[in-house]
């Protein structure tokens, strides 16, 4: 094909101008669009048809069509068709309202699941370098590649310095391969492991490699999550119980009816004990919390909808809950707690500190740091609107262009009197990237910039402002030093540029570290974001402990870290000495650890694990590849979306879109709210549960018949599963949740508090409904079907107004911010209108007669008094949960501080 030129030129593009604007969508009919081929979705009748496989539901709908046999049998087909149909319309009903929920939850899911693999890709176009969507590339777009990227096409390598690709997607090895002008072919799907390289796209969606394994197999959904898994096994015993009660039932409705039959049954007698079977079938299906699972997957499904308005994408399900016992966040600095719009504000250079003004050095002085800016960089300057320069690039990057920009140079003109013979991308390990030229005069220099201890510690001479080389005795280093602290203390990233004239290009890969000439100190502003003080203060008043974890300079971080009200009588540490301790220090010292500096990601790793091995529920933020471990090893992952590379983000269980540290607070409230509406969910599905089953089975067992009816008890499991779910999985958080304690890691999902708010509902229920069953006639002399519609209702009501008691489990009024849950009123409206419909219009489906004004009074004054009860109920003391939230020091404060003394307030 004549090698990458060949392609090009076959392909119609030229490699320095990219694709033009005007050929995109004819490339897209040409050679297709970058979207893979997916299964359609299921759609709506697809679930109608899951829904119906429910084994109890089929039980059911095999007793209504014994029911309606037997009934028109005995009874003709006038009256004889109600008990059955009764039945088989309540399970049409459940069965389109659960189908319609997970049919509107997949919906959501599939938005969120498109939002994830939109990834934004940086390449050139009509000569301007510039970012475009994943689905928006095409064949013939030159890409450009750097560490942490994934690559978003299959292509050919077109020029680049020490690309190494991650294939384990891909090939399933695990070796990274090294990808070069004789090995140049670039697979769709795989990662950026180190390097930086343009690609040329040479195939797109299903023409890709990646797409032909993508036809074949089918993308895995979301797995359950821990909760969903407990509140499963929680479902499951509570069934059994309910098969226990449900076969009890039967056996004593039936012997009882026997009994008084004298065991002689006539045709008519089968519609009794089909009625009995299915009361005790529909038990089960009361007993059975199906709409535990359920109530997670909503209140998943409904806080990833919001959190995604709320700049967080949620990648793992589980992240969301486990988030709400988070005890402790280990922030980054730059970007998350900065703003990450970065301005050279002081920089030394010549042997002299400027501030404002622009350094007056020598031409030679200026064109090497000229040189260094413009081509010691992966950034780009290109030409913007009126004349002002376009800077593209990370915010260090742009900060030090910009500076080079300042000092009058043209990042055109600088590139083109040079060309770049290797490359050392920068990577978090080794905190400097540094470059090899070759300028027009044959001189080869190699130039370094990163940490200014590091780029220091390579030096041993400098220019001063005349470029003349001076020597860095221990005098200077100690100035030096002593410059690079005041900017740190000053808040300030610091970055020191060196560079050495080499004889001739070296024979390894690895540009030479001592020789070098010192020719600048730049002091870099990144000021903190607005609101990061208060959002801190929010965390510690809610127990979580927040945490610095940065690469920069020990005395930067302390000033930032005091700034953001992080540093408070904690302790500061670098990474270097972190890593020196042993296991038994580190847990001593981690406790009172507020702030480490010059991390690599090995030591944010040992940290994260330390921090789980102390019980701890650890949130850890992350943007760099290397950052992957850190971002696995804890319980939530939060990877920033801007800053952060695509393997940080795959790594991650929630990406941080707008970067801010605000948004991981908004995260933690959102967290604390599904776990808390999960909480109100399982207490008031536990009443209904209790209260149907304890009164339906002593009914059976005292009387020998059942007050509720499968038809009633079927509206009931309706009301406390699906539509209980969505009113109280729903609940948006509020301020008042990051004022307790996290859980924990070992806090208990069925609180005592729980427990006391259940007792006391279950004991008013079952008395008021067994003085209705049992003292009913005498007190309000009506007839047996009037007092079993009365009991129904008032059982209804109950339940109605306890909706109302769980959406608070400790705060006395359970009425504030009910009108900000817009679900929970019309679920409310809901059930009292058709349960309003059920008993005045359909009496002989649903068992009922009509009821007249003043027996709606007591139906719904007896339900109402269960709210003034709850909050009584509120006021009796239980034991304090225990929370996993401690600084683990609370015992051994003394000796956590020995050898660990704070740093002086200087540094």
């Amino acid at each position: 094909m004549g090698g990458i030129h060949g392609v090009a030129q076959k392909l119609l593009v030229s490699l320095d101008d990219g694709v033009s604007k005007d050929e995109v969508d004819k490339r897209k009919e040409a050679f297709g669009s970058n979207v893979y081929e997916e299964k359609p979705p299921k759609g709506f009748w697809v679930f109608v048809w899951e829904a119906m496989h429910d084994l109890t539901l089929a039980i059911l709908g095999f007793c209504a069509i014994l029911s309606l046999v037997i009934g028109v049998l005995t009874e003709g087909w006038k009256e004889g068709w109600y008990d059955g149909t009764g039945i088989a319309l309540s399970i049409i009903l459940v069965v389109f309202v659960t189908a319609a929920s997970d049919y509107q939850q997949s919906l959501q899911f599939r938005d969120l699941d498109k939002e994830k693999k939109n990834i934004l890709i940086q390449v050139t176009r009509n000569h301007r370098r510039q970012k475009v969507s994943i689905f928006d590339l095409v064949v013939g777009d030159v890409v450009h590649l750097s560490i942490g990227d994934q690559v978003p096409a299959d292509g050919l390598f077109i020029s680049g310095y020490s690309l190494v690709i991650d294939e384990s997607s891909m090939t399933g090895e695990s070796e990274p391969q090294h990808v070069g002008k004789d090995k140049p072919f670039l697979l769709s799907g795989t990662k950026v492991q180190d390097g930086s390289a343009l690609m040329l796209v040479t195939g797109v969606g299903m023409n890709t490699e990646w797409g032909h394994l993508m036809a074949v197999l089918g993308e895995g959904g979301d797995d359950e999550t821990p909760l969903q898994v407990r509140l499963n096994g929680v479902a499951t015993l509570i069934g059994k119980i309910g098969l226990g009660f449900a076969v009890v039932t039967f056996l004593v409705l039936l012997l009882r009816f026997l009994i008084k039959k004298r065991f002689q049954l006539v045709t008519h007698d089968a519609l009794e004990i089909v009625n009995f079977f299915a009361i005790a079938v529909t038990i089960i299906v009361v007993a059975v919390p199906e709409g535990l699972p359920l109530a997670v997957t909503l209140t998943l499904a409904y806080a990833m909808k919001k959190m995604m308005k709320d700049k967080a994408l949620v990648r793992h399900l589980s992240a969301c809950e486990t988030m709400g016992s988070a005890t402790c966040i280990c922030s980054d600095k730059t970007g998350t707690l900065t703003t990450n719009h970065m301005t050279v504000v002081k920089s030394w250079i010549g042997g002299r500190v400027w501030s404002e003004s622009r350094p007056e050095v020598c031409p030679e002085l200026h064109e090497l740091v000229l040189e260094n800016c413009f081509q010691n960089t992966s950034g780009d300057v290109c030409d913007g609107e009126g004349g002002k320069p376009d800077l593209i690039g990370t915010p260090t990057e742009t900060a030090v262009l910009s500076f080079g920009v300042s000092l009058g140079g043209n990042f055109k003109k600088v590139r083109s009197q040079s060309s770049i013979l290797k490359v050392e991308p920068f990577n978090s390990a080794k905190k400097r990237m540094g470059v090899l030229v070759k300028d027009g005069h044959g001189t080869i220099r190699a130039h370094w910039k990163g940490a200014s201890e590091i780029v220091l510690g390579m030096c041993d001479k400098y220019l001063d402002t005349e470029g003349n080389v001076c020597p860095i005795d221990e005098k200077k280093y100690r100035e030096l030093k002593g410059i690079i602290t005041t900017f740190a203390d000053e808040a300030l990233r610091t970055l020191c540029m060196g560079f050495r004239e080499l004889e001739s290009e070296p024979a390894e890969d690895k540009l030479p570290d001592n020789g070098f000439t010192c020719i600048g100190i730049v002091g870099i502003k990144d000021p903190v974001r607005p609101g990061v003080r208060d959002a801190v203060q929010l965390c510690f008043a809610a127990g979580i402990k927040v945490r610095m974890v940065t690469g920069d300079n020990i005395n930067t971080a302390v000033a930032i870290a005091r700034e953001c009200g992080i540093l408070t009588d904690g302790e500061a540490i670098e990474g270097p000495d972190f890593r020196r301790l042993s296991t038994e220090e580190m847990r001593k010292l981690i406790p009172s650890l507020q702030v480490m500096a010059r991390s690599s990601p090995t030591d944010k790793h040992t940290l994260v694990r330390e921090l789980r091995a102390l019980d701890e529920v650890v949130s850890v933020t992350g943007d760099g590849t290397n950052d992957a471990p850190a971002l696995h090893e804890a319980d939530v992952g939060l990877a920033m979306g801007i800053s952060g590379t695509e393997v940080a983000k795959e790594s991650a269980d929630i990406v941080i879109l707008d970067d801010k540290f605000n948004t991981i607070v908004v995260v933690a409230k959102w967290g604390r709210s599904v776990y808390t509406n999960i909480q109100k969910f399982v207490q008031f599905q536990l009443t209904v549960n209790l209260v149907a089953l304890v009164l339906n089975f002593t009914s059976a067992c005292i009387t020998g018949t059942a007050p509720l009816t499968a038809v009633q008890l079927l509206w009931v499991n309706l009301i406390m599963d699906t539509l209980g779910a969505l009113a109280l999985a729903t609940e948006p958080p509020t301020d008042d949740l990051m004022k307790r304690t996290p859980v924990g890691r070992k806090g208990s999902f069925i609180s005592t508090v729980m427990w006391r708010n259940i007792a006391v509902q279950v004991v008013y229920q079952l008395v008021v409904l067994n003085v209705l069953l049992y003292k009913g006639k005498d007190i309000l002399g009506y007839d047996t079907l009037t007092l079993n519609t009365l009991i129904f209702n008032v059982f209804v009501f109950c339940q109605v107004f306890n909706e109302l008691n769980a959406r608070d489990m400790e705060k006395l009024n359970v009425f504030k911010h009910t009108f900000n849950n817009i679900t929970f009123l019309l679920v409310i409206l809901f059930t009292v209108v058709f349960q309003t419909i059920l008993v005045e219009f359909l009496g002989k489906l649903a068992d009922t007669t009509p009821l007249n004004a003043k027996q709606w009074g007591i139906s719904v004054l007896l339900g109402a008094i269960g709210v003034p009860l709850a909050m009584l109920g509120k006021l009796i003391p239980v034991p304090a949960e225990s929370s996993c939230f401690s600084s683990h020091s609370s015992d051994n404060d003394e000796e956590d501080n020995d050898g660990y003394q704070p740093l002086p307030q200087s540094a």
